[in-house]
């Protein structure tokens, strides 16, 4: 089981029409490898149990927001992984909402 942070970038610096650079927004893309004895369903199953306060969507994955940014969590298709996607208003803070939902995943193990 494993993590690790890939990419954080400004949204931004994508398209200036999708946000002021005045509101900059980071997103921190990770993934979590999985082992075959792991339980994909089940992870998520318990990460929408634990954070069931929080706004939860379960369309595509899991997502849930915070009022400081949200973490989009999806299995893939092709690779024995779960994709983790934050998004926040500065780098630190993408980081860490996706650190504290891995160990969240992790903790349902």
């Amino acid at each position: 089981f494993s993590s690790r942070r890939r990419h954080t970038r400004c949204l931004s610096d994508w398209s200036s029409d999708v946000c002021s650079s005045d509101l900059p927004y980071f997103i921190s893309k990770n993934k979590m490898t999985l082992s075959p004895d792991m339980d994909v369903d089940k992870i998520l199953e318990g990460l929408k149990e634990r954070y069931a306060t929080e706004k939860v969507t379960d369309i595509d994955g899991v997502k849930i927001d915070f009022a400081q940014g949200w973490v989009h969590l999806r299995k893939s298709n092709t690779e024995p992984i779960i994709r983790i996607y934050s998004e926040a208003k500065d780098e630190a803070a993408a980081n860490q909402l996706a650190e504290e939902v891995i160990a969240a995943a992790k903790s349902t193990l």
